[in-house]
């Protein structure tokens, strides 16, 4: 059972119906959790798309403000927000650029892309070292004028040596994507290792996301109650709304609203009531007072000094250097980026109703990602790139796994880095209504990581050991060493940092554990999942279903760029052969509409 929609009047695009196997249309949404208002291959209207596009945004918004933020005080820029705001505004646009390029050329599924925490930890790491530690003048803000060439050059010189180690970075990221070696490794790698990996994703995060909600819970448990409320408890009623044009040229029409916008409703109303109670002084003006950051104003400078235009370039602050230290770090967060990034790929797949992502796109994918860590170092964003899970966590909320709403979503993210202001307007976001957002969808990425173990035999001893397993160790482990970082010393600098950063990195400590315990303690293909896993895989591979999701734009590989040669390339898409030739691949993306209901049908009754 699933959504579908036509084109063909404005009360069919608004009035979302169902359509069971036996053709039946009720008019009324389906209440099975697997189905979608809009599949990967469909296309919204386009002012659905807009809105749509900027909840993702809105979504993702809280990770892309955050590593600026978090990396501003060892950039010794604590007290220079006009140049945090520039940092903001060039992640909201190379993140822009990386998601057009994942969506159009990459993996092809809708996931957003954005700035990385797995680079946090070996960056600061790195800012650490004594001669990176910031002045002490730089630390007083009577003493920082921000203008002052000497200042300029401090922090300018720390950003330059972040781009020159995630730019050597993110080529062994492309190497290992494009040569196909992580392709070679998914056949190693079952539920077992994915399901702790995604789980560890957020289940760490429960501090940073209490800490968040905890300034003001009064507004975060507001943010949590209007999410829940709109998206599991409204989603099923439909809104009149005014609709002009058709055979009637102004009337209403019927629009689930709750189900499609809940996380964009409930931003929306938490802000504006923060705003009522900033306006009215409710809220405490003491920057020691409990539920001060709950005000709408406390990032006001911010605003007011930000340019209305600026456009982001590579090299604005200087040509990139490198050092060995920082190299081995990054890299160390290149590889945690990159086994979350594939367990996106499979959670994205389930959630958006599509048949699990093929070797050659989780190639393309991974290597589009080192491609755009390569671009965030050269523009200077002091980050990374990589597949946000924040935005698979909106899909499985809102059930719209429309392709396009990300590209306008990546659209979206261009203007943002443009246009200084607006970007700034969106940085005055209240820290507990982020907190709360984060809370409920750090619980949804859990569980769609856990959801992977349908295909385990979880009856079984071996099973149980190896997830309960990862999943502690993947708490405990980083928990301890973050507190213990001394007792690691080998006396090589180097070494220590990529030690430090593996194991205070959760989901790799919980993915690398899960993988080498279900690779090594003796089990059946069916009793560890792989069976099913690999049975899914195959059977997706042969449907046309599969090459329109994940085969190349434009008809790149399959009317153009077909020579043979191509076809070992790791990341180029196989072709079929059937009774009437290139049969396939030769499906336009843009399907027709009853295509795309065909494909949306199957897709969501697909068992991954």
């Amino acid at each position: 059972m699933s959504f579908s929609y036509s084109q063909q009047s404005d009360d069919a695009v608004l009035s979302t119906h169902t359509v069971g196997q036996d053709g039946r249309k009720d008019g009324q949404p389906v209440s099975s959790s697997s189905s979608l208002a809009y599949g990967v291959l469909d296309i919204p209207p386009w002012y659905l798309c807009i809105f749509l596009g900027i909840q993702h945004f809105i979504t993702a918004l809280g990770g892309l403000v955050a590593v600026p933020l978090i990396l501003a005080k060892d950039l010794c820029l604590q007290h220079d927000p006009l140049t945090q705001s520039y940092l903001i505004s060039t992640i909201f646009f190379v993140s822009g650029i990386c998601t057009l390029l994942q969506v159009l050329f990459g993996v092809r599924l809708p996931i957003l892309q954005g700035g990385t925490f797995a680079f946090v930890a070996p960056s600061l790491a790195m800012l650490s070292l004594p001669s990176w530690k910031c002045p002490e003048w730089t630390l007083n803000a009577s003493q920082v004028n921000t203008s002052s060439p000497a200042f300029v050059e401090e922090w300018q010189g720390r950003i330059r040596e972040l781009q020159g180690a995630i730019m050597v970075a993110s080529c062994v990221q492309m190497l290992v994507g494009f040569s196909g070696l992580i392709g070679f490794l998914m056949r190693f790698i079952g539920p077992l290792t994915i399901a702790p990996t995604i789980s560890l994703v957020a289940l760490p995060l429960f501090d940073s996301a209490g800490n968040d909600a905890g300034i003001h819970w009064g507004i975060s448990f507001m943010t949590i109650f209007l999410i829940v409320l709109f998206s599991q408890f409204l989603k099923n009623i439909a809104v009149p709304v005014p609709v002009f044009g058709g055979e009637k040229k102004c009337h209403t029409s019927k629009f689930y609203l709750f189900q499609v916008f809940p996380v964009l409703l409930a931003l929306c109303i938490s802000w504006l009531i923060c705003f009522v109670l900033t306006v009215t002084n409710t809220l405490p003006s003491s920057p020691t007072a409990y539920g001060y950051l709950a005000r709408t104003d406390t990032k006001s400078s911010v605003l007011s000094q930000a340019p209305w235009f600026r456009i982001p370039y590579p090299g604005q602050w200087g040509h990139p250097t490198v050092s060995l230290a920082g190299v081995f770090g990054i890299i160390a967060g290149v590889i945690s980026s990159m086994v979350e990034s594939v367990g996106d790929y499979y959670a994205c797949a389930r959630l958006v109703g599509a048949p699990p992502p093929p070797k050659h796109a989780i190639n393309r994918g991974i290597g589009i990602e080192g491609l755009g860590c390569l671009l965030a170092g050269a523009w200077g964003t002091g980050n990374g790139t990589t597949s946000y899970s924040e935005n698979v966590g909106a899909l499985g909320i809102t059930r719209v796994g429309s392709r396009m709403v990300i590209v306008t979503a990546g659209c979206v993210l261009l203007l943002m880095g443009v246009f200084g202001k607006i970007g700034a307007v969106f940085a005055t976001i209240p820290t507990p209504v982020i907190g709360g957002m984060f809370l409920v969808m750090f619980g949804v990425i859990s569980a769609v990581g856990i959801s992977n173990l349908q295909f385990v035999d979880m009856n079984s001893s071996r099973n149980l050991f190896v997830f309960g397993f990862s999943i502690y160790c993947g708490l405990a482990i980083p928990n301890w060493v973050t507190k213990n970082p001394e007792r690691l010393q080998t006396g090589i600098l180097q070494l220590d940092q990529v030690i430090q950063v593996l194991l205070t990195t959760g989901m790799f400590v919980g993915g690398f554990l899960g993988f080498l315990l279900d690779n090594t303690i003796p089990g059946g293909l069916e009793e560890r999942g792989i069976l099913a896993w690999n049975q899914v895989q195959e059977e997706s591979k042969e449907t046309p279903k599969s090459s329109e999701v994940y085969g190349l734009p434009w008809g790149i590989g399959t009317k153009f760029c077909t020579a043979s040669c191509t076809q070992v390339l790791p990341f180029w898409p196989r072709l079929k052969h059937g009774g009437k030739g290139e049969v396939d691949m030769s499906q336009p993306a843009h399907c027709s509409q009853t295509s795309s209901r065909e494909h949306l049908s199957g897709a969501t009754e697909t068992r991954m």
